[in-house]
């Protein structure tokens, strides 16, 4: 199965997916049918993976992340979406459990003809920041990228060089010295860092977008969706960095009040057409004359914060109830 599939899979899939939706089922299908028609050379769809589910640290959704037969599953269900790749939550040797998870997701991918890319999360206090990276990445390297690593050929590729996303969590590493390190690698990587490093523009790669409210901020009714945000983010890459990589994103809400660090943030689904939406805009800037190289959907599985498309896109039927479509014949939120 080559890396990008048509946007006619993914059409087909998210259709079946939303089989049992209501009042915005056409609105939906519009809105794929227009957004992710198929255009010569993109975007290859990648979803954000969490993988530390069966962890103490994390809520029960009812599976573990080191469970093959899920992880199987969720890799025939986001095929079915289209989706090519899971770009997956990684902390290092620092946190065991992801770093397990990890490796049994590549390895389950690469007999399902699927990638797998690291996001690589920068530690909130370290005595070396920089030296943790490097460690890491190495560590990554010989593990999961480089020549040596047993099931390389499920890392993505772009151009023949493996994307590896950066979390800058502390924002302390240097990260010129950590290009400078793995430039020496047999493929020089590519470095793809969350939208806001900037200042390392000249040493990144590209920058993809994230879940966010935008400079209006987050509001207690939830109505900001995004839109500016995205706009600005589509707006810079094209204006600012046009010879960067850009990787656009679509979420379906957010509201991470089931987490542990709950900030009580909340951006309303609106009844799917948050999703919609979000999906929307990046055509106004990248036309099928310059296509979108990546579109990142924030996020798979993150019950937490209230991203997760696994099981369903929320969809508000008439009566004002409100449901998941089945995904992989389960329908309970968690």
């Amino acid at each position: 199965m080559p890396l990008l599939r048509t946007h006619g899979q993914l059409l087909a899939g998210v259709l079946a997916l939303i089989a049992s939706l209501g009042c915005h089922r056409a609105n939906f299908h519009q809105t794929l049918k227009e957004n992710l028609r198929p255009a010569q050379g993109g975007p290859v769809v990648l979803a954000a993976y969490e993988p530390w589910f069966g962890d103490s640290d994390h809520i029960d959704v009812g599976y573990s992340s080191h469970d093959r037969v899920v992880l199987a599953r969720q890799i025939e269900q986001a095929q079915n979406l289209g989706i090519s790749a899971f770009v997956v939550d990684w902390y290092g040797k620092r946190k065991p459990f992801l770093d397990a998870a990890f490796s049994l997701l590549q390895q389950t991918a690469a007999e399902k003809n699927f990638k797998v890319a690291l996001m690589y999360d920068e530690p909130e206090d370290s005595p070396d920041f920089t030296t943790a990276a490097i460690s890491a990445l190495d560590y990554a390297y010989d593990h999961y990228i480089g020549p040596q690593a047993p099931h390389r050929s499920a890392y993505l590729n772009y151009n023949g060089r493996p994307v590896i996303f950066l979390w800058p969590r502390g924002r302390h590493t240097d990260w010129k010295q950590v290009r400078e390190h793995v430039q020496g690698w047999q493929a020089n990587p590519i470095l793809i860092m969350e939208d806001g490093g900037m200042r390392y523009a000249d040493v990144l790669d590209g920058f993809y977008a994230w879940v966010q409210p935008g400079e209006r901020g987050w509001t207690p009714d939830g109505s900001n969706w995004g839109r500016e945000y995205l706009e600005s983010f589509y707006k810079k890459m094209k204006e600012k960095y046009p010879d960067k990589i850009a990787v656009g994103a679509a979420w379906p809400g957010f509201n991470d009040h089931k987490a542990s660090w709950s900030l009580n943030r909340y951006m309303d689904p609106r009844c799917g057409k948050t999703f919609e939406e979000s999906l929307r805009v990046f055509r106004r800037f990248y036309p099928n004359s310059d296509p979108l190289p990546f579109l990142l959907v924030v996020t798979w599985n993150d019950y937490e914060e209230g991203t997760a498309i696994e099981r369903g896109v929320g969809d508000c039927r008439e009566s004002g109830t409100s449901r998941a479509a089945t995904a992989g014949g389960s329908s309970t939120s968690q």
